[in-house]
């Protein structure tokens, strides 16, 4: 599933591509309701494209907004206008100007109102990608949590746009084991915790990759540099830090990546 980089990536670029244009609207599967959105020549005026966390806004004239997730499966496929004839599973195609974006295999595609949209944001916790964001929330209730943080941090509910990449990485470089209780942590760390949670999710957006090590050489193609060398403990079997045993569980289903020197669970629940 995307993390929040990659939605955030997403919604500047596709802003950028549409938003101030009549674009023109259609479900070549028919399973989104264009036809409810558009007017008699089959186009619609999109003002803007937002994130918050893993949920895409595309707010257009009246408003009307298009609630877009993406899940496990869903895929964007941009191209110039004109573009080629769409797949028949396209659920969502917008072509504008200069850009025809194809929407296939999301999770949610829906057509909603500016109320349901808050709404939806208003169910999920701050996410460090927004300027608008209040990591108090998050700090207020990790301070009085029992659950552990690995399974806080993906929480969307707590903190948005965090995935199994982030998640990991942002408590190695931190030093804390994935299961210390969130009212164990120090204040001091729930605050280093969000400032690096926002700037590696800013440096994904720039990126449009998750990288967490320093002095990556990223002058080559992106597609040729291996995952293992961009982060610490992620799907790696060697600790980047300290080259000892990266160890692995499984935590609310999703398998978590840690290492034992660098994030003994006794030093960090202190």
């Amino acid at each position: 599933m995307p993390e929040g980089h990659t939605v955030h990536r997403a919604a500047r670029d596709h802003d950028g591509d549409f938003a101030g244009q009549r674009v023109l609207v259609s479900s070549p599967q028919g399973r989104f309701p264009a036809e409810e959105l558009v007017d008699a020549d089959g186009r619609a005026h999109l003002e803007r494209v937002e994130a918050y966390g893993k949920h895409l806004f595309y707010v257009f004239e009246g408003e009307r907004v298009v609630h877009v997730h993406l899940g496990l499966f869903g895929k964007f496929f941009r191209r110039r206008t004109p573009a080629p004839a769409s797949r028949s599973s396209t659920r969502l195609r917008l072509e504008g100007e200069a850009m025809t974006l194809e929407l296939v295999g999301p999770t949610a595609c829906e057509l909603v109102s500016v109320e349901d949209m808050r709404a939806i944001t208003a169910r999920l916790g701050p996410d460090p990608l927004r300027e608008d964001a209040n990591p108090r929330r998050f700090y207020a209730y990790v301070a009085r949590a029992k659950a552990p943080i690995g399974a806080i941090l993906m929480d969307q509910s707590r903190i948005c746009g965090v995935g199994n990449v982030y998640r990991a990485e942002v408590l190695h470089l931190l030093r804390v084991h994935p299961e210390t209780p969130g009212k164990a942590l120090p204040k001091a760390t729930l605050r280093a915790m969000w400032r690096l949670t926002a700037g590696l999710l800013r440096r994904g957006v720039e990126e449009k990759r998750i990288v967490t090590t320093r002095g990556l050489t990223l002058a080559k193609p992106r597609e040729r540099v291996p995952r293992h060398d961009s982060t610490h403990v992620y799907r790696r079997r060697w600790c980047r830090t300290c080259e000892g045993p990266v160890s692995t569980y499984t935590l609310r289903a999703r398998t978590v990546h840690y290492c034992d020197a660098c994030q003994p669970l006794e030093a960090a629940a202190e």
